[in-house]
């Protein structure tokens, strides 16, 4: 069980994370050991492989779900996509007795100028890997393909406005991004709700490592994405980062100073927010673990 851990000084960039471990054994996951630990307000979970982190985030989302429907006639739920997101999706969708019929869907990013039927494309993603699986009450998807993407914006940010989601499934990019807030785009008090980023390099080429794209130069400069302060209103985060290509991420975002140089620090300022990691994702922590 997690003990509450002490809110850090959000205001300190120097400020040094706080891990307080819940296992005497270290990093090193026996077959069937899930290791808990936090830092600072920042919940992890480790488990044995990628399929179980996955199905460990849809349990804590259907729960989440469940429990909402009890208060609610309309759930707001923001979705992300990509490689990281596929087990728990999968899982998810596969789970009996959830209240679709009251889940009004959003994701967190789009492509500019990209087509909808794109294999790259997250309203297509979505549509084979959730919304045809399940019967939501709606689901709105960001028209990348709209001549105008700051209308797009502007009107997207309305709807979640109007909704005001109450759980959010997401990832966290190679280069610390949520969402596509990359390194240089990130602002921990934006006041937009959604807006159009240039996406950088690291950012791009990982969307070509994942077979998206077939060169880095086949993807979009830039993107329309929800901001951090409007992920930050969601009350629950459930972060599904699987895979050794983000274990230096996972160690970065544990370890920074908070700062929008690797933006996913900020994850450790969030009320009730968890990583669920594979052995692959938490590689890197071993050290982290031996030095403290």
């Amino acid at each position: 069980m997690h003990r509450a851990a002490r809110s850090p000084v959000v205001s300190s960039n120097e400020k040094q994370p706080h891990l307080q471990h819940h296992s005497k054994k270290g990093m090193a996951l026996a077959l069937m050991d899930i290791l808990r630990f936090h830092v600072d307000r920042l919940k992890v979970e480790v488990h044995p492989d990628r399929a179980s982190a996955g199905k460990a985030a849809a349990d804590a989302a259907a729960q989440c779900l469940l429990q909402l429907a009890a208060e609610l006639d309309n759930i707001g739920v923001v979705f992300a996509t990509g490689a990281s997101q596929l087990d728990t999706l999968q899982a998810l969708v596969g789970l009996p007795g959830l209240p679709w019929d009251r889940v009004e869907g959003f994701h967190m990013d789009e492509y500019v100028g990209i087509d909808e039927d794109h294999r790259a494309s997250f309203r297509r993603y979505l549509r084979e890997n959730l919304t045809s699986r399940v019967a939501m009450r709606a689901f709105h998807e960001i028209n990348g393909s709209s001549p105008d993407p700051t209308a797009v914006c502007r009107d997207y940010a309305g709807k979640l406005r109007a909704a005001a989601p109450r759980l959010c499934l997401l990832g966290i990019g190679e280069n610390g991004h949520l969402a596509f807030n990359d390194p240089a785009e990130a602002a921990f008090n934006d006041p937009a709700d959604v807006k159009i980023v240039t996406l950088d390099g690291t950012c791009r080429q990982q969307q070509t490592a994942e077979g998206w794209f077939d060169s880095i130069v086949e993807v979009p400069a830039n993107a329309i994405t929800v901001t951090i302060p409007a992920l930050f209103r969601i009350p629950k985060l459930i972060l599904s980062i699987p895979g050794k290509r983000k274990a230096h991420i996972v160690r970065r975002t544990l370890t920074e100073p908070v700062a929008t140089l690797c933006p996913a620090t900020i994850l450790r300022t969030h009320p009730d927010a968890t990583l669920y990691l594979d052995p692959d994702s938490a590689a890197n922590l071993d050290e982290m673990s031996a030095q403290r």
